[in-house]
């Protein structure tokens, strides 16, 4: 999903109108409408102002199937200041499926507690008698 797809869904989750939106931005509700239908450019502090409205993290607005791609430029006059971070879906994978192991793990002892639990209930019976 894109940038501009997630800031539509996460708008219309919170149940508000474009207009309403616009509003919190401070911007026309025909600006917001445009960056909604990703015919504008989202500037890094604009994106960030959407991203505290919604309160998330603003790399939840920027990762994208693909995964997670920024780059910033600044130019300052003679100054040229290049930022770019890149994280590829397959780090996501990697992350994805170290949990769902770490989850199987904590499962299988979950239920080796349980099997120990009942048998020391049967235990516990067997000497009441």
């Amino acid at each position: 999903m894109e940038t501009h797809e997630k800031i539509r869904t996460m708008r219309e989750l919170n149940q508000w109108s474009q207009e309403e939106m616009a509003e919190k931005l401070d911007m026309t509700a025909g600006g917001y409408a445009k960056i909604e239908r990703g015919e504008n450019s989202i500037n890094i502090e604009r994106l960030q102002q959407i991203a505290n409205i919604f309160k998330i993290d603003v790399c939840e607005l920027l990762r994208t199937d693909k995964g997670l791609i920024i780059q910033l430029d600044e130019i300052n006059g003679d100054n040229n200041n290049h930022i770019a971070i890149y994280s590829s879906a397959n780090d996501s994978q990697y992350e994805i499926e170290k949990l769902k192991l770490i989850i199987q793990h904590k499962n299988e002892l979950l239920a080796q507690k349980d099997r120990e639990l009942a048998a020391k209930d049967e235990i516990i019976a067997l000497l009441k008698k």
